[in-house]
């Protein structure tokens, strides 16, 4: 499993590729940026298809916010609806813990989905997952894109998962980390180190 940098990326969609690429200089040396961080205006051209979830998964992680283009793929507008309701009943569980491990673990995800369009032919969507930097007495929150590959879609029913990875993401070592891993013969177990 591959994070980005220096390596072939993952993504397939345009917009995946853009957000992330925007969310990973966001983040810096951290595993994840702050909510705050993220500006909308710099990411203007894909606000359609970006979203963000509340971390509860007893609601079913609802949006807190929807681009006009995941509304349309949905049919309504998202805003305190159930993200996990929108995919079948064999995928709901799946998505849950993807979305939760997102979250959990400050990894990333990337996801092929299928849905009907209302003439019964299939779409083809791409979901990429990104956490935020959890911050004490702050709601846990996770964003993403939901790009369809073709522009004309319309409304479509329940997505199914077809595929997922985790965007794992190189171990980032202190300079006096690495200095000490140089110079360690054997087994040594250093805490505090991820």
């Amino acid at each position: 499993m591959v994070w980005s940098r220096g390596k072939r990326s993952v993504m397939k969609h345009p917009s995946s590729r853009a957000f992330f690429a925007y969310w990973d200089k966001k983040r810096g040396a951290a595993r994840a940026p702050d909510r705050a961080d993220i500006d909308p205006a710099a990411v203007r051209g894909l606000l359609g298809d970006i979203f963000v979830l509340s971390c509860e998964q007893n609601l079913g992680f609802p949006f807190r916010v929807a681009g006009t283009r995941v509304c349309a793929l949905a049919g309504l507008d998202l805003k305190d609806q159930s993200f996990a309701a929108l995919f079948t009943e064999a995928s709901r569980s799946e998505i849950g813990e993807i979305t939760t491990v997102v979250a959990d673990e400050t990894l990333g995800a990337i996801a092929g989905v299928t849905a009907a369009r209302e003439d019964g032919s299939k779409a083809h969507l791409e979901l990429l997952l990104l956490p935020f930097n959890a911050r004490p007495h702050t709601p846990v929150s996770v964003t993403g894109v939901l790009a369809p590959f073709d522009d004309e879609c319309g409304a479509l029913g329940p997505f199914t998962l077809t595929s997922w990875r985790y965007l794992h993401q190189p171990e980032k070592l202190l300079p006096r980390a690495i200095r000490k891993l140089q110079i360690a013969r054997g087994l040594m177990v250093y805490e505090g180190l991820r």
